[in-house]
């Protein structure tokens, strides 16, 4: 007679390590790192948890498998899980963003949508050479509400505006001469290098850190959670008021061209 078969738990959609002042924050939803409301759920549980660590000195955030993260769940932009998909999505960014200590991104491959807002919350990126970042959401009618506000700090406004208003992506050694990625380095040394910079970090003092990081971002974290903010309200009451919002997140499900009505 056998007993009942074991339930396993389902596998964490995000993992953190701690060790020698480095915290690890790794998305682990492969191929992709779709950054669903579980995924975001997951990311916000744990930046709270890292964040009121007393041994942390620097974070690290990574992705399992061959891509950082290609965005957010499209079928989740879609009404009525929009109302609580981009506030969530949002508060996730600014929890990255004001994050209180240094903030390291191990990017490789696609980088790209809700996945290159929340790289762009990062104080540094590492990015592997073939490396892409991109703010598609314009070819599906929607906008970039994180970028909006996070990009023109993080390189020239121009460039931002070519990287929200075509969709296009730029690879990695385009993004470094930006301003956009610190350091490209070949795909396999990825996490390599980010923890050496990592651990170069940590040596220091965390209370020196801290002030460090308030007095680099005290006056840009602040517009940029007021941009956030507006960002957010004009995505959720006006944008998904239009009917191009709607059908272009429609069409890219259903794998077809979209309809636009420009209104």
């Amino acid at each position: 007679m056998t007993g009942p078969t074991p339930t396993r738990s389902p596998a964490p959609l995000v993992t953190t390590r701690v060790a020698d002042g480095i915290g690890t924050l790794t998305l682990d939803h492969p191929p992709l790192n779709i950054l669903t409301h579980a995924v975001l759920d997951a990311l916000f549980a744990a930046l709270a948890s890292l964040k009121d660590d007393p041994t942390l000195r620097v974070l690290v955030l990574q992705a399992e498998g061959k891509h950082f993260s290609a965005g957010a769940d499209v079928a989740e932009h879609l009404p009525p899980q929009h109302r609580t998909l981009i506030p969530r999505f949002m508060e996730t960014i600014r929890a990255v963003n004001e994050f209180p200590l240094p903030v390291l991104a191990a990017v490789r491959g696609r980088c790209l949508g809700g996945g290159f807002e929340l790289a762009q919350a990062a104080d540094i990126i590492v990015a592997g050479e073939s490396a892409m970042f991109g703010q598609p959401e314009i070819v599906l009618g929607v906008t970039a509400p994180a970028a909006c506000a996070l990009l023109p700090g993080r390189c020239a406004p121009a460039v931002a505006a070519t990287l929200l208003f075509s969709g296009d992506p730029i690879g990695a050694l385009e993004a470094r001469a930006v301003g956009i990625v610190r350091r490209v380095v070949p795909n396999v040394d990825v996490e390599s290098e980010t923890a050496a910079l990592a651990a170069r970090i940590a040596q220091h003092s965390r209370a020196a850190l801290r002030m460090t990081k308030l007095g680099l971002r005290a006056e840009p974290m602040a517009r940029e959670a007021a941009a956030m903010r507006r960002n957010e309200t004009i995505y959720l009451d006006e944008l998904m008021a239009t009917r191009d919002a709607v059908e272009g997140l429609t069409a890219f499900i259903e794998k077809r061209s979209p309809a636009w009505t420009h209104r």
